[in-house]
């Protein structure tokens, strides 16, 4: 039997070649990737059964690179490995369609555990966030914070909360930057915010970014 071909994805070299090292007697690291547009590129080239990819990355963070992801190949299991143990969070990712959801806290063991059930088609969260996740979504009256913006509009949101310019962030997403602005006044208003401090404060809040 073959083994599971898994492609990992953080934007730390260290823990990347950590868990390469961690893994590779037991599946195939077929590729890393240090940011969410350069998981897209990797994984369309290489076509692994799993990813294992953190949420916050720069320049496109893990759970949008997964949305598009899962666009184009709807049949990639994805695992979520973060240190973010909001349910809101865990809940918006289940709903994306990801089959897994680890802390960074959790055990070595834990993360192979996922993989090999991810690979065999069902899902796996890890107990320490089950709890909350399952409360979360069973608010059918409140929005998941990540579920909030467009994926188009948390791109934006991101690229200008790392501090790019509008005219920065209109060059990497192929935008004027008279739409990039279009849209960061459009979240704004859809968000009841109105100053870039509060903009960069709900980025963090809803997982796009990380202290």
């Amino acid at each position: 039997m073959k083994p599971v071909r898994v492609v990992i994805a953080d934007d730390h070299t260290l823990v990347l070649e950590a868990f390469k090292e961690l893994l590779a007697d037991q599946f195939e690291v077929v590729g890393t990737a240090t940011n969410g547009r350069e998981l897209i590129k990797v994984v369309r080239q290489l076509e692994p059964d799993v990813v294992v990819t953190d949420i916050s990355m720069p320049e496109l963070n893990g759970f949008d690179a997964s949305v598009k992801l899962l666009a184009l190949l709807p049949d990639l299991k994805i695992i979520f490995l973060t240190v973010s143990d909001d349910p809101d969070v865990v809940a918006s990712v289940i709903r994306a369609g990801v089959k897994g959801y680890l802390l960074k806290s959790s055990a070595v063991s834990e993360l192979r555990q996922a993989i090999e059930a991810v690979s065999r088609g069902t899902t796996y969260i890890t107990p320490l966030v089950t709890g909350g996740m399952l409360n979360s979504l069973m608010k059918g009256d409140k929005k998941v914070k990540m579920d909030q913006l467009t994926v188009r509009q948390r791109e934006i949101l991101q690229l200008l909360a790392e501090g790019r310019s509008m005219k920065e962030a209109a060059r990497i997403l192929n935008l004027t930057a008279r739409t990039v602005a279009f849209h960061k006044y459009r979240i704004m208003g859809n968000l009841g915010i109105d100053n870039n401090a509060a903009l960069v404060r709900y980025a963090y809040k809803s997982g796009l970014l990380q202290d």
